[in-house]
């Protein structure tokens, strides 16, 4: 029988679904763009499956096994991070990973296809790795990817890890950490086994990688495009302080670590460069709030009519889910749907996704997924 979390003064109701699915750390979930609304489970462990139809089965359909390989070495935020389907994946049968490996550390972003006589088993001997990233340390890995309305991947990384942004990557133009990446894995650049898009902001700048998109970020815990507006949306771990959430443009710098949300010098004692420009995040919270934020989409499911357009976004610290209107550049409404209580602290959401029909799931930390339903 699932299990029904139901809180105080709360909009919705938070219930286990894929009740007998046996799960590992489940991080992201993917849909290909092939019509079939298969739903593709990432589990940070090293495995992806897809989830049943019947969502009270039991079966278990193993569509890629890393767990052979050297992903993680503390059980926290490394591992397989991400997925994204490409555009075309119907016909070229491409989706992408997003990985780590030790020893020395790094982030993996890797080229695969489905297996040519099953559309439910992926092809390792096909890969094909489009970037490696040294991570000095365990953590802020981010691990998001996804394909943008314009065809291209885009990449979140984390600023590297430990505290503080210690190695100042996040600001650094010949570091990808801390920063959004845009590549094109169907052309190629000089020797690099993908294109680079020819409005990359810094394509032509020395001393830039030419793959950045964007700069300032702490740990991406998050990014969506608008289904309406096409505007890269990113939540934004934060240090000790404030969480955040951004709309991404080309170029932009989102200040970290000279900035945490709105606030100079949380972090950084020292002045920026005279030149450097900061973008605010469009919303942020404190830690009165939560500790660590989790990026969501913007529902245009059925269920829910009066989130109909809402950015929803959860805390995983406080294991609470939130709904944010924002209009033509305006916060209009940012409620808190739901909260949980103190015999729901397993309840940590890792990420806020939409199934094939644009409903809401929630994968958690505590090895489970769950859905929302209007409180009765």
């Amino acid at each position: 029988m699932s299990s029904l979390l139901v809180a105080s003064a709360t909009q919705v109701q938070v219930e286990q679904t894929f009740t007998n699915q046996d799960l590992k750390l489940p991080i992201a979930l993917a849909t290909p763009p092939d019509g079939s609304k298969r739903l593709f489970l990432v589990q940070q462990a090293g495995k992806i499956t897809i989830l049943p139809a019947d969502r009270s089965s039991s079966e278990e359909t193993t569509f890629l096994d890393l767990t052979s390989r050297p992903l993680i070495k503390k059980d926290f935020e490394e591992g397989l991070l991400g997925l994204a389907f490409h555009p075309n994946f119907s016909e070229n049968r491409k989706f992408y990973i997003y990985y780590t490996l030790q020893e020395p550390k790094h982030t993996v972003i890797s080229e695969m296809q489905v297996s040519s006589s099953s559309p439910s088993k992926a092809d390792p001997s096909t890969e094909r790795v489009l970037l490696r990233i040294a991570q000095p340390y365990w953590n802020h890995n981010s691990g998001n990817l996804l394909f943008g309305p314009d065809g291209l991947l885009y990449i979140a990384v984390g600023d590297g890890g430990k505290s503080n942004d210690v190695r100042r990557f996040a600001q650094n133009p010949f570091a990808y950490n801390g920063k959004i990446l845009r590549i094109d894995p169907d052309t190629r650049s000089g020797n690099r086994p993908y294109g680079l898009p020819e409005d990359n902001p810094f394509l032509d700048q020395e001393g830039w990688h030419p793959e950045i998109f964007a700069l300032g970020l702490r740990n991406p815990w998050g990014i969506c495009f608008h289904p309406e507006t096409n505007e890269l949306w990113c939540a934004d771990v934060g240090q000790n302080q404030f969480e955040e959430i951004n709309i991404i443009k080309n170029g932009g710098n989102y200040g970290w670590s000279f900035h945490e949300g709105f606030h100079p010098k949380t972090v950084r004692q020292d002045e920026p460069p005279e030149k450097m420009t900061f973008i605010d995040p469009i919303h942020e919270y404190g830690r009165t709030e939560g500790l660590s934020i989790t990026g969501g989409f913007h529902y245009r499911g059925n269920k829910l009519p009066k989130l109909k357009g809402h950015y929803l976004y959860a805390d995983w610290g406080f294991g609470s889910i939130w709904a944010l209107n924002y209009q033509n550049g305006r916060k209009t409404e940012n409620t808190r749907i739901y909260l949980r209580n103190e015999a729901q602290l397993s309840f940590r959401p890792t990420a806020i996704v939409e199934d094939g029909e644009g409903e809401v799931l929630i994968l958690s930390h505590d090895h489970k997924i769950y859905t929302i339903s209007p409180s009765s």
